[in-house]
Parts: C-alpha cells; structure tokens; sequence
C-alpha cells in the first residue's frame, strides 16, 4: 500500500515535472498572429537582434507608419501585467496563458473599452499619472483572438508598432518566430559584414601584433570567405557582424544561432534560444561595442548560449607553420544558412616586426587586464621600468621596429603607479582593481567609488580622470564604449564648486556637449551619485522652470505643451477645483492630455504643476466655465 502510495506521488511529480517543461517550449499553432490574422505581416525587428542599448527580446510588426493597428490576443489567457507609462515599453499589456507562457504587447496607443475603464478607474484611486499592475487571475479574461488593443507610438518606440514577446514561464523571453506564424516569411539566409580576430592572452597576437582586426568577407559561390591570410600565435577568438532579412523588408534583422566547425567537424554553437531579463545588460558582455557577436567564451557571463559552454569554447591556437580551416554557419529562425569559411595559420612571436609610424605620445589602449603601450623608438634604450607597489619591473617591448616600441602589462599581476619609458614617464589612470562579483570601496582624493555584488560585468580596472576649474569640474570615468551591470556609487568632492547646490546635479556629458541628468545628493563639499553607465560627467545648475503651453483648455477636455530646458520633466499633476485630474503624457511631443473618469464635461478652476528632476516647480492657472 505504501508503494502505490509512493509510486501514485512520484507519478504526479513527474507528470508535472513534464508538463512544466514542455511549458517552455513553443508548440506550433499554439498562439495566433497578434497583427492581421491570416493576412501577410512584415517586421522590422526579430529576437536576438543587437540594437544600440539592449538586446531585442521580441518581434516588432510594421503598420505602414499609422497608429491604431488591431491588435488581438494570441491564445486564451487573462491580464497578467499592465502599464501605462512615457518610457519603456509605454502603454504594454502581459497576457497570461493556460500552457504557462506570457506575451507581451507594447507601444499601445490604447487598450480595448473594458481594459481601458478598469485601468482608468484604478489610476484614479492611486492618483497617478503612471501605474503598473498585476491584475488576478479572473479579473481580466480574454480570448484567443479577441482585440485586446491598438497599435501605437508610445514609450521609447521610434515610429507606430507592435513590440511582441513571447516569455515561458519563468518570464525569460523566447523567440516568437518559433510559434510558426505563417504570415511572416523567410526565405533569405543570414548575412555576414565583418568578422574580427581578437587576442586572447598576452601572449597572443594576430599578424605579429597584439591587437583586434576586422575583415570583410567576399561572397564565394552561395558562400562567403575572407580571401586574407591571417596569422595567429596562441590563443585567438572570434567575433562576427551580421544581419539577417525577412521576405518584403529591407530592415537588417537578427538570427539567433550559429555553428562552428573546422575540419574534424562541428566544434561548437552559440544558440540565443531564451534571455533572462535579470540578465539583460549582459548582452554588453556577449558583444563587442552592441556591434559584433563575440564567438568564444566569457567567464563571467551569465547566458548560457554554449554548448558545450566550457573555458576552452571558441579559443583558438595554431602551432606554427600549421593551418585550421574554420567555418562559421548562420542560420536563422526558418533554418535558412549561410557559411563563412577563413583559415588561420600558426605563427611564432616575432620581437621585430613593422608597426606604421611612431605616436608623439604614448599610445595606450587596454583589453580586458591587458595595457598595452605603443611609443617611439629611443635612444636611451627600451628597458621599460614598472614602478608597482616597493617594486620595479624591467619590461622588454613585446615587439618593435626602427620606429616605435609596443609593451605589454597584465594588469592582474599589479597597477603600476608610473612607468618609465626610456624617453619620458607615463602616470597610468588607473586608480584600483574592482573584483567581478563582490562588493568594493575606493576611497582616496576627489573620490570614492563603492560596487555592489551585481555591479560589474567583468573585473574592472578602473580609468579615472580629473579636469576642469574648480567651477566647472569635468569627472571622466573609463570610456562610454566599456560598460557596466548594474549602477555603482561614486561620491566626487567638488569643494570648490561654488554655485547654488539645491539647483545643481551631475550630468553625462556626450562627445557633442550633450547633458543627460543623472542626479545626486550633496553632502557639503562632495556630491553622491549613482551611475550605470561610464564617461564624463559635469555639474550643471537648473534653475529654469519648465515652461506650459495651453494648447485646448474647455469642457471637452485639457491639452498642454511641457517642456524643460536642461534636467528634464520629473512629474505633474492637473486639479479642476482641487480635485485630481488624470493627465496623459507622451514624451516624444512633450503633450499632456487630460482623461476623465466618467467622460463629464469639465468646469471650474484649474491648476497644473510641472516639477523638473532639478525641483523647478512651473503652474498654470485658469477656469473653464
């Protein structure tokens, strides 16, 4: 009796042990199309797609540039999650799903009647402009084809379109292709623009030198092949830009996988099968500035796109005099491929070898914990001397010529706090060494600078320097290009910054002057800020309202124009005779439009406040009679 017992509750177990991964998969014809059913759709983004700042996790459906396309609920299911809001995503609906997945519809200009009313309503009761909420199940049920919304322009979104996810249970996103809607087609095989050849290890070069080169492959018959020879010595990775395009369209979309073989046979793939949102910054890491696929393994990143997802995986190293013909495969979701085919060829280091024209200064670069310092020839000799800690180190060049000298350090052996380089003396920028994974403080001169466990992508050597007078102080952190996890804390003295500190916060400086508000907190001479991502960084005072513009003030409703000058529109709130008014806002046309809860007429004395990130406070006051 036990037995059956135990057999009865292990069967269960299993049963749902099954069913929960098969969750995770897309069954085909499953969900419906969320765009015209039955009819062609065209996208102008896919899954797996690199775009400036983030990895793109969904489809993105053309409307021919119009808004208020239908849109329709994919499969049964109810209201899982719901916003409204002037950035991300905008107004975005989450449907739950029967099977345990979740799709996500974004950039609405608008929900259905009954959505709508019942976001409506709860906006009100919070009083706010903006909310997000995660209804119960059998709060807002919907059916499999049932209009749920209407395609808009709303949040980050560049133009009118649906942004479509498809998420398993666990949240992570999926690739909706995969569903097999048949109003999409493709029929036309990935295509590759560059591929880069990348040193692994100090003692790795590509063509005798330690640096990161890129070639265009030419197209060879219904393949690609880079025609160049390439030498390598020790361990090298590979990198590779490309696109791939849908029937119809002419957008450059992504594909999700690829295959790498040499002449034994397939060594190993890299699949972006699913992408888990905690994760999502770590496409930073997966790629070399948002633009190349890195093809070798990280350790320290969190996606498991590998297989097998080793140390070893993607490195490669030719013994000298030797060949390896590589293959890369790009296959998209539809299975269509394309090859492209390079051959390395071993090399032994060679200390001497032409390097182009000597810099007037040291040239520094760095490469994860690699310094490397190119500088002119000089008769003084080229012992280079490492000055770390009570320690000198007598460094030969890696490697040189008639005109210059290029050395190389690893920065995991020690910071140097200055280098002597035969013909003059270089001061490194690099103020300590923050560990990948653990909580760190610097505290020493103009600045202290804390990491939390989850800051850093990778161990960080971090770049700092200081410029500027004292009323205009410039704070440069690594370069804009390197990039971080999750924010850090930087408290920078600023003593003899003498302006109006309640008006004043940081900024990011952009190479064209451009400032984006960051914040901060003062605390007396020094100011606190937190930051996700590196560059320059200034303080700028606000102290400029933001300006109102009435565009129609009536019964029939509210519209103003909002704008502000330097550090943004933080927040507003509309009152006709005291009493809350729902504001809609979009931040593209810096337009806010009033909604009321039951379509009344409006009348009475208004008041709008519009409050800037610096605290500037602008009111508007009149009376609709």
């Amino acid at each position: 009796m036990k037995s059956n017992k135990l057999s009865s509750i292990f069967l269960l177990f299993s049963l749902f042990f099954l069913s929960e991964i098969s969750a995770q998969e897309i069954q085909k014809g499953y969900f419906r199309s969320p765009v015209k059913p039955g009819a062609r759709n065209y996208l102008s983004g896919n899954f797996s797609e690199l775009r400036p700042n983030h990895f793109h996790t969904g489809l993105d459906y053309k409307f021919g540039g119009v808004e208020g396309e239908p849109i329709y609920a994919v499969a049964d299911g109810w209201v899982h999650r719901i916003k409204i809001s002037s950035f991300g995503y905008g107004n975005v609906i989450y449907l739950k799903h029967p099977s345990g997945h979740i799709t996500l519809y974004g950039h609405l200009r608008n929900f259905n009647p009954k959505i709508h009313a019942w976001m409506k309503k709860k906006m009100y009761e919070a009083k706010l402009n903006e909310l997000e909420l995660y209804p119960e199940k059998g709060e807002l049920p919907v059916k499999k084809g049932e209009l749920i919304a209407n395609g808009g322009n709303t949040g980050s979104s560049g133009g009118p379109h649906l942004h479509f996810e498809i998420r398993d249970s666990l949240d992570r996103a999926m690739d909706p292709l995969l569903a097999g809607f048949s109003e999409i087609l493709d029929n036309i095989p990935p295509t590759p623009q560059k591929i880069a050849i990348v040193p692994l290890e100090i003692d790795s070069r590509v063509n005798g030198k330690f640096q990161r080169i890129e070639l265009t492959p030419v197209l060879s018959g219904a393949s690609y092949r880079i025609p160049e020879t390439i030498r390598v010595t020790g361990k090298v990775g590979l990198e590779i830009q490309s696109y791939d395009k849908l029937d119809g369209a002419e957008n450059q979309n992504g594909f999700p996988k690829f295959e790498i073989s040499d002449e034994k046979g397939l060594l190993y793939t890299l699949h972006v099968n699913k992408v888990d949102f905690n994760f999502t910054r770590h496409f930073l890491l997966h790629t070399h500035q948002n633009r190349f696929t890195r093809l070798y393994h990280q350790p320290d990143l969190k996606f498991d796109f590998f297989t097998p997802n080793t140390p070893g995986t993607g490195a490669f190293q030719v013994e000298a005099g030797q060949k390896k013909n590589v293959q890369i495969r790009l296959l998209d979701a539809y299975s269509n491929s394309r090859l492209v085919n390079l051959t390395l060829t071993g090399a032994d280091l060679d200390s001497t070898l032409a390097d182009g024209g000597a810099p007037v200064s040291p040239q520094v670069t760095f490469f994860k914990n690699i310094m490397k310092i190119k500088v002119k020839q000089s008769d003084k000799g080229g012992l280079a001397q490492y000055f770390i800690g009570n320690q000198i180190y007598e460094i030969l060049p890696a490697y040189q010529d008639t005109q210059s000298r290029t050395y190389l350090w690893d920065l995991r052996f020690g910071i140097p706090s200055k280098i002597d380089l035969c013909s003059e003396i270089y001061i490194p920028e690099i103020i300590g060494h923050f560990p990948v994974g653990k909580e760190h403080l610097h505290a020493k001169d103009k600045l202290r600078i804390r990491t939390e466990e989850n800051s850093l992508l990778e161990d960080l050597y971090l770049r700092v320097s200081h410029s500027g007078p004292a009323s205009a102080p410039v704070l440069r952190l690594q370069e804009p290009t390197e990039y971080l996890w999750n924010p850090i804390e930087v408290t920078w003295n600023v003593n003899g910054y003498l302006g109006d500190k309640s008006k004043t916060h940081v900024y990011q400086r952009a190479g064209n002057g451009a400032r984006s508000f960051v914040g901060g907190e003062w605390i007396e001479g020094q100011i606190r800020f937190k930051t996700r991502n590196f560059g320059s960084f200034v303080l700028a005072e606000d102290n400029v309202k933001p300006t109102i513009a009435p565009i129609r003030v009536n019964a029939q409703g509210m519209r103003f124009t909002i704008k502000d000058n330097l550090s943004g529109i933080k927040s507003f709130e509309a009152f006709i005779n005291g009493e809350w008014v729902l504001m809609r806002y979009e931040h593209k046309q810096a337009v806010i439009w009033s909604e009321t809860l039951n379509e009344q007429p409006l009348k009475g004395s208004v008041l709008l406040k519009v409050t800037d990130m610096a605290g500037n406070v602008a009111e508007w006051r009149g009376t609709i009679s």
